[in-house]
């Protein structure tokens, strides 16, 4: 687990990987598929009558499919290396902020109706 996975704990790291391949399964599955759809265009299917399908076969262009197919997984790599080699650099820049104690951040500033709970909250000191 240590190699493939980072180790056993569940932080950031371990969540951004498992959302990253989250997203991307269905990606793979569709890419599946698609490869399925293109070998029953080129070959059939098998029939249990044993009657001749060649005039539903509808033939690809190899040339376009190769070159389609080779650029995906040229977009998939580059989405892979980006995506597991540094997971942060498509992130909200927001989460790095520093902290300020002393003032609300601004996403999370309250309604004015909210104001007295906060001052009642602020005059206890935290020492529990």
């Amino acid at each position: 687990v240590q190699w493939l996975w980072g180790g056993f704990s569940v932080d950031n790291p371990t969540l951004t990987r498992f959302f990253s391949f989250h997203f991307v399964m269905p990606f793979v599955v569709l890419g599946l598929v698609i490869v399925h759809l293109m070998f029953l265009h080129e070959t059939g299917s098998g029939n249990p009558l044993g009657v001749n399908s060649n005039c539903d076969k509808i033939p690809f262009h190899p040339y376009f499919t190769y070159k389609d197919i080779l650029g995906f997984l040229i977009m998939f790599l580059f989405l892979f290396s980006v995506v597991l080699l540094s997971p942060n650099l498509l992130s909200d820049p927001e989460n790095f902020i520093p902290a300020n104690p002393l003032a609300t951040p601004i996403h999370i500033q309250p309604e004015w109706y909210f104001l007295f709970a906060y001052a009642i909250l602020r005059s206890i000191p935290n020492k529990l």
